[in-house]
């Protein structure tokens, strides 16, 4: 009798096993060529910025990547994202995964994981994506993939799994760079208000693995980055930087009103991150990255440091400041708030 009762249990739980666990595995599994994309976004920045404690000694490569994924499996989808960066490439560093689960309002931050050998990036919506409904993100990182001789140079290759509607690439060549050569010929290239030089690409129906590739190379001297030569200046004050949309922009300078023809702006529009210049007469692309993440930083080192002397109290606060001082001034310059709004914010922090 106990035997049997084993035996029948056994029968049950094998047969449990078989149905649950493939329908588990069917609801999470990725498959990219049923998420394909119906925008995407990528901007090349050598020398653009340096994260904290990078050597000098080395340009720095950013490279991000904004997106819109449109759920095609047929069900509603509560897995994780893949999305295939160089991981192998020298000094890779992923420094940052968001989402944008609403218009217009700001990202969010969301944990990753690096997959070395197999060269993607994961990780998991903080919602299901419904069937057929669309959903937007943006991922960067950093390599130090520029090989330094008599001219700087390295090469960029997109690996997409999955079929692209609409795909922008797009160069920027560190300020003040010169004998700027890329390969294959820029569809079009064009100077911001910095005097920054930009190639842009622009395509449609892009298909899966179709793998496309490009080398670029520059001579630089010093090794001031973009952002850091940008904060000296001051935008122009005429009419095309009046705070206008980049689609008045465009219009105004002789482009089309399309969408489906006028390049993409930006797939999280004014609240999207990144590090990135307004382009008089182009796109604005992106504002800068937010304080969320330093902030959180602060608060937590707080929590964990013993309690502090007035003086030095005073101290980290004015370096703390200092320090959203800055990014006001940042997100000034690249046109994310305008002078009324920074001058509101300035005197919060007086």
């Amino acid at each position: 009798m106990l035997k049997n009762k084993w035996l029948a249990l056994f029968v049950i739980a094998s047969f449990l096993t078989n149905f649950i666990i493939p329908k588990a595995s069917a609801e999470t599994a990725f498959q990219a060529e049923k998420f394909p994309f119906k925008e995407m976004q990528v901007q090349v920045m050598p020398e653009f910025d340096y994260p904290e404690g990078w050597s000098r000694d080395i340009p720095s490569l950013l490279v991000g990547q904004y997106g819109t994924i449109t759920n095609k499996s047929g069900q509603d989808y509560d897995g994780k994202i893949e999305i295939s960066v160089p991981a192998m490439e020298k000094g890779f560093e992923a420094f940052l995964v968001a989402e944008f689960p609403e218009k217009n309002k700001p990202e969010v931050q969301r944990p990753y994981d690096v997959d070395k050998e197999n060269g993607i990036i994961t990780w998991k919506p903080a919602k299901a994506i419904k069937n057929n409904e669309t959903y937007e993100f943006v991922i960067e990182y950093y390599t130090k993939s520029i090989d330094v001789k008599d001219t700087k140079s390295f090469s960029y290759e997109l690996k997409n799994k999955a079929d692209i509607e609409l795909l922008d690439v797009i160069f920027y060549a560190p300020m003040d760079a010169k004998e700027m050569k890329i390969e294959p010929k820029a569809q079009n290239n064009s100077k911001n208000e910095y005097g920054e030089e930009l190639y842009y690409y622009q395509y449609k129906n892009v298909k899966a693995d179709t793998g496309l590739k490009y080398s670029f190379s520059y001579k630089k001297d010093g090794t001031e980055s973009t952002m850091e030569a940008i904060n000296k200046k001051q935008p122009p004050n005429d009419e095309n930087h009046s705070g206008v949309s980049a689609t008045d922009q465009v219009v105004k300078n002789g482009g089309t009103t399309d969408s489906a023809k006028r390049p993409i702006i930006g797939l999280g529009g004014a609240s999207i991150i990144g590090i990135a210049i307004i382009i008089a007469g182009l796109f604005v692309f992106l504002g800068l990255k937010g304080n969320t993440q330093s902030a959180s930083k602060v608060t937590k080192q707080n929590k964990k440091q013993p309690k502090k002397s007035s003086q030095t109290v005073k101290k980290d606060n004015k370096i703390v400041n200092s320090e959203e001082k800055k990014e006001l001034r940042k997100k000034l310059l690249t046109g994310k708030i305008d002078q009324e709004m920074y001058d509101e914010e300035m005197k919060k922090l007086i």
